[in-house]
C-alpha cells in the first residue's frame, strides 16, 4: 500500500467531486436518507470514485462506505471478520456542507484483520490532511504531531454533545458537527478530549488511530478498547490515561 498514493485519491475526489459543489448544490442534488440525516450528491460520487480508486490500490480489499451501508447495512459485517478493509466517510459534516458551512472533511481508514492500521484526514477548504499509519506516529505537512499535555479538569477543552454537569468543571465544551475537524483539532494544540456516543466507524476508526499515535489515550467509557466497527457504547478520547479517569468519573 502506498501511503502518499491513498492521500492523492483522497485529494483529488475531494477536488474533483465535493469542492466544486460547496455552495452549490440544488434543492434536488440533497436529501435525507433518514429522517434528520443528510446526504448530498458530494457524498456518493465521492464515495463512488474512492470506492473504486482504493479497492483497485489493494486487490482483494474490501470497502465500507458510509452512503454504501445506508443502502445494505449487511455491509458492516465485513469489519467483523479477518482481511482488508478500506472505512470511507466521504463528507464528515454533511449537515454543515449542505449549509455552506466550511466544516466537513474526508475520512479514510485502512483496517487489516480488524485493527485500524492507517488514516487519514483531509479538510479540503483548509488545505490540511493529517495522517498516521500504525507505529509510526500521527502527520501533517511533514510535522510531527502531538496531542495537548494532561491539565486539570478547569483547563480542558472539549467536544461533547451533552455536558451536563462537565461544563461547568471545564474550561470549555461544545460541539461543531464533523468529527473530523474534532479529531484535527485533539492533534493539533485545539482541544484536549472528546466524548461521542454515536460510533459508526467512518466517523473514528481513522481518528482514534491518529489521536493514538500524536500521543493521546482512548477507550469506551465502560473500560473496552475501542475497534473500528459498529460498537454500542460511549468513546472517550484524553490526552493521558489520568485525564482520561477523571473526566470518565464526571461523564459517567
Amino acid at each position: 500500500m502506498d501511503f502518499e498514493t491513498v492521500a492523492s485519491i483522497i485529494r483529488e475526489a475531494a477536488a474533483e467531486e465535493i469542492v466544486p459543489r460547496f455552495k452549490n448544490l440544488s434543492a434536488g442534488q440533497i436529501r435525507e436518507k433518514r429522517p434528520g440525516e443528510l446526504v448530498t450528491e458530494a457524498d456518493t460520487e465521492a464515495e463512488r470514485v474512492m470506492t473504486r480508486r482504493l479497492r483497485d490500490l489493494l486487490p482483494g480489499s474490501f470497502v465500507v462506505g458510509e452512503e454504501a451501508v445506508a443502502a445494505d447495512p449487511a455491509l458492516l459485517k465485513v469489519l467483523e471478520g479477518d482481511g482488508t478493509v478500506w472505512i470511507i466517510d466521504p463528507v464528515d459534516g454533511t449537515a454543515n456542507f449542505a449549509k455552506g458551512n466550511a466544516r466537513f472533511a474526508v475520512i479514510v481508514a485502512l483496517v487489516r484483520d480488524g485493527v485500524t492500521v492507517a488514516g487519514w484526514i483531509l479538510d479540503p477548504l483548509g488545505e490540511r490532511m493529517v495522517t498516521a499509519e500504525q507505529g509510526a506516529g500521527a502527520w501533517a505537512a511533514g510535522e510531527r504531531l502531538a496531542v495537548l499535555p494532561a491539565a486539570p479538569l478547569a483547563e480542558l477543552a472539549g467536544s461533547v454533545k451533552r455536558s451536563g454537569r462537565l461544563s461547568a468543571l471545564v474550561a470549555k465544551t461544545g460541539r461543531k458537527g464533523s468529527a473530523a475537524h474534532d479529531y484535527i483539532d485533539l492533534v493539533t494544540g485545539r482541544l484536549h478530549f472528546a466524548h461521542y456516543n454515536r460510533l459508526m466507524p467512518w466517523d473514528h476508526a481513522a481518528g482514534v488511530l491518529i489521536h493514538a499515535e500524536a500521543g493521546g489515550h482512548a477507550a469506551l467509557t465502560d473500560g473496552r478498547s475501542y475497534r473500528p466497527r459498529a460498537e454500542d457504547g460511549c468513546l472517550l478520547l484524553a490526552p493521558t490515561p489520568g485525564t482520561w479517569t477523571s473526566l470518565q468519573a464526571v461523564i459517567e
